[in-house]
C-alpha cells in the first residue's frame, strides 16, 4: 500500500510541476496594462503597504523567486524581474505578500522562520542518520528514532509552509485587483497561476508525510 501511495504522490508531483510550468509559459505571454515589469509590480506593492526597507533584486534561474526575511530582499528570477506579463505580476506580488507578512509579524511565517536553523541541520544529516539507523536498528534503535525525529521536523516545516504560501497568494491577488494591475480580462489568469503554484506545496507536504510514515513503519516493523 505504501508503494502505491508513494508512486501516486510522485505522479501527482510531476503533473503539478508540469502544469505549473505550462501555465507560467502561457501566462507569460499575456501582457498587463501599463507596461509594469515584475520589479515595478513588486516596488509598487511594497510601497502601497508602507514598506520601504525591502529591496527588490534580480536572481538567476527560472522559478527561483523568493523573499528573504534575513536581509529583507524580494528576489525575482530573470523571467519575472524584467517582464511585463500576468505571470510576472502574480509571482512578484506573491513574493511581496511574504514581505507584507513579515512586516505584520504573521504568526505562521514567524514560526517557519524560527525553524529554519533546525531544518537546515535536519536536511544535512537526516538521510545519513536514517541510513545508519536502518542498518543498526536491532542494536541501536535510538539512531533510527533520532533520524525519524529529524525527518518529522522537515515534515512539520512543509505543513507550516502551506498557510504561509496560501496567505501570500491571497494578499497578492487582492492587491493586484485593488491596485488595478489586473482586470476582468486577466484576473482569472493571475489566480490560476498562483493556485497552481500552491498545489506544489500541498503535494510536497503530502509526499514528506508519506515518507515519514514509511520510516516509522520500518522502525516499528523491525523492532517486532
Amino acid at each position: 500500500m505504501y508503494w502505491i501511495l508513494f508512486i501516486g504522490i510522485a505522479l501527482a508531483s510531476w503533473l503539478v510541476q508540469a502544469n505549473l510550468k505550462n501555465k507560467f509559459e502561457k501566462y507569460s505571454k499575456i501582457p498587463i496594462d501599463g507596461g509594469l515589469t515584475g520589479r515595478d509590480i513588486a516596488v509598487k506593492m511594497l510601497h502601497d503597504n508602507g514598506i520601504y526597507d525591502v529591496e527588490v533584486v534580480s536572481t538567476s534561474g527560472s522559478l527561483t523567486d523568493h523573499y528573504n526575511p534575513a536581509n529583507k530582499t524580494v528576489n525575482l528570477s530573470e523571467d519575472v524581474y524584467d517582464t511585463c506579463s500576468v505571470a510576472a505580476a502574480a509571482v512578484a506580488a506573491h513574493e511581496c505578500g511574504h514581505a507584507v507578512q513579515h512586516a505584520h509579524a504573521y504568526a505562521p511565517l514567524k514560526m517557519r522562520s524560527s525553524l529554519v536553523p533546525v531544518i537546515s541541520f535536519a536536511s544535512n544529516w537526516m538521510m545519513w542518520v536514517l541510513l545508519i539507523g536502518m542498518f543498526t536498528l536491532n542494536v541501536f534503535p535510538q539512531i533510527m528514532l533520532f533520524g525519524i525525529i529529524l525527518f518529522a521536523a522537515t515534515t512539520l516545516f512543509s505543513f507550516i509552509t502551506l498557510p504561509v504560501e496560501i496567505d501570500a497568494s491571497r494578499r497578492a491577488v487582492k492587491w493586484l485587483s485593488e491596485a488595478g494591475v489586473t482586470n476582468n480580462r486577466n484576473y482569472g489568469a493571475a489566480v490560476s497561476a498562483l493556485r497552481s503554484a500552491a498545489y506544489t506545496y500541498v503535494v510536497a507536504a503530502l509526499g514528506s508525510l508519506a515518507t515519514l510514515l514509511y520510516y516509522v513503519m520500518i522502525f516499528l516493523g523491525r523492532r517486532d
